[in-house]
Parts: C-alpha cells; structure tokens; sequence
C-alpha cells in the first residue's frame, strides 16, 4: 500500500502521514486563518517525524470542504503540487465525511436518527450534512448534503421531517482524512476529484469592463 500523505484546510491545517494503512504522523493546527503559512511546515513535520521523503509518498489525499474559499483552496493548491513533484496519486475526499467517521465510531446513527454534522460557513450559514450510519468497509453513508444554510433553516427542515439527529464536538484532523481515504477505497468509492466544494461564490468577483461604471453619459 505505501506511503499517503493527507492534506486538508477545511478548517484549520490538518495533515498525517500513513505507511501501509496506519498512521504513523500528524499534525492538526487550529488557526484557521494561515493556512499558507501552517500548511507547508506541518507536511514537513510529518514526512520528518515519519523517517520519509517526498519521493516515499505514492498517494496524496485532500480534503474538498466545503469550506470557504481561502482556507480550502491552499490545501488543495498543496496536495496538487505534491502529488505533480513526487509522481503521487491524488485522490479527494469530502471533509465532512471525516469529520462523521470520528463521530459515528460511537454514536448508532440511522435513517431514522441521523448524524447531523455542521461547520461554520461564516456569512451566519453554516455547511452540513446528515449520516445513517458507517459501511461494513467504515465509510460514512451520507443521505443528505453537503449544502450550505442558514442554521434556521436548518432547524426548520430538520422539524419538517421529525428529525431529531445527533450531533457532535468532534473536529476535522488528519488522520481522519487518512481513515477516510482507507474506508473508501475498500468500498470501491475513493475519487479522484479534487475540485474544491465551495457551495457558493467567492467574496472576490471580477471588476465590471470600462464604461459600465455610474451613470451612463449621453454623447
């Protein structure tokens, strides 16, 4: 199986190191507000703490959000310039998905009692996603999401389908990812898409072309 590193700034900085399935490094920085300064020392940190180059790691997993736009793209940006200088497989992974691992590993969610999971999407949304449950293989069945809402809109959907889901504390990290990764591919369900799932359009928009600015002047 080899060497896959795990990437993800959905939130914060999460990476880890597996060789052969397990997890043998991680890091898992909370800041999220410098992922481009976090990112490139905590792959550093773990290929050292592992005794591996950039040339051991045959896979690269990313986490895809959604997240908003700045923190999301520079995991992503990374995993993509990794995987291109070592020759490595790259794959994608919803990092909500991971998140729902940790927390259904204890919790017996069902079709009836889901796992509710949500992030801060910030603008007063937040990202979710509901779960019945894990697959024999341990990747979570995800029957609803990810989107992006309002969190009363949330409750009001939620009330509209008798809904009373768990919830949860548990937090984006590395080695989820890494554990996520695994599930899937025993699954048959590890993509390769990397395309970031922002759920709505960047702050940023591109700037009107001359001459459609104020009023317009009559020649």
């Amino acid at each position: 199986m080899g060497v896959m590193l795990a990437i993800d700034t959905s939130a914060g900085t999460g990476v880890a190191l597996f060789r052969n399935g397990k997890l043998v490094a991680e890091q898992n920085i909370t800041d999220n507000m410098r992922h481009a300064e976090t990112v490139g020392s905590a792959i550093a940190q773990v290929l050292a703490a592992a005794g591996v180059s950039g040339k051991d790691v045959i896979e690269v997993v990313v986490g895809r959000g959604p997240a908003p736009f700045t923190g999301l793209r520079v995991g992503i940006a990374a995993a993509i310039m990794f995987a291109e200088g070592s020759g490595a497989q790259l794959s994608g992974v919803v990092s909500l998905d991971a998140i729902a691992l940790t927390a259904l590993k204890t919790l017996p969610a069902s079709a009836a009692k889901p796992l509710l999971i949500t992030t801060d999407a910030r603008r007063s949304e937040v990202y979710w996603a509901l779960y019945s449950g894990l697959s024999p293989n341990g990747s979570p069945m995800r029957v609803e999401g990810p989107q992006v809402s309002k969190p009363a809109a949330l409750a009001e959907m939620l009330e509209a389908r008798n809904l009373e889901p768990f919830t949860t504390e548990a937090k984006i990290t590395g080695a989820a990812l890494g554990e996520l990764a695994e599930a899937l591919r025993a699954d048959g369900q590890l993509e390769r898409d990397v395309t970031a799932l922002y759920l709505r359009a960047p702050d940023a928009v591109e700037p009107k072309a001359p001459g459609q600015f104020g009023k317009k002047v009559s020649s």
